[in-house]
């Protein structure tokens, strides 16, 4: 399966009990196969994991939001963009940066009562669809079709609907 190349940075906090590049190399595989403008190897992609403390200094810096959250995503192309890259057979295109903090990150898994590799992999698929031009934020219609496509592509790694209500 064709997909984006992944530039991955991951900071010892991440601990080394999982093979995070894999991780995150199979997630964007899986998400190239549900959003096909992604399964490119002409698209280049810069993954941080990171603390907490880089993440806040980035959201304050660039989202005016003064903590860390759990994945931001920098796109460098548009929507109309990301689908001309992924028609171009050129050099790779810069589709963006993704930064995952790591305390947040475990926070939430434990309070999903998952691993972390599973909610790390849901971060980063979600990052993906962000810097394909998908945004949640819009509105009701694309929040649906970004968890539908955040659905799929987990599915495919055998990850359960992180959207499903529990009883």
């Amino acid at each position: 399966m064709t997909a984006p190349i992944l530039e991955i940075d991951i900071d010892p906090v991440w601990g080394e009990s999982t093979d995070w590049e894999d991780l995150a190399n199979r997630a964007a595989e899986a998400t190239a196969r549900i959003a096909p403008e992604l399964a490119h190897e002409n698209l280049l992609i810069s993954l941080v994991m990171a603390d907490d403390e880089e993440v806040h200094a980035l959201n304050k810096q660039w989202r005016a939001k003064d903590k860390a959250t759990n994945v931001l995503s920098f796109p460098m192309l548009s929507r109309e963009e990301v689908l001309h890259a992924a028609r171009d057979t050129g050099a790779p295109g810069m589709l963006g940066d993704m930064i995952l903090a790591h305390g947040v990150c475990t926070r939430e898994a434990a309070e999903k009562g998952v691993s972390v590799e599973v909610h790390a992999t849901h971060l980063i698929v979600h990052g993906l669809l962000h810097l394909a031009g998908y945004d949640h934020e819009l509105g009701e219609p694309q929040a649906e079709e970004m968890e539908e496509l955040e659905r799929k592509s987990l599915a495919l790694m055998g990850i359960a609907d992180p959207y499903a209500v529990e009883d």
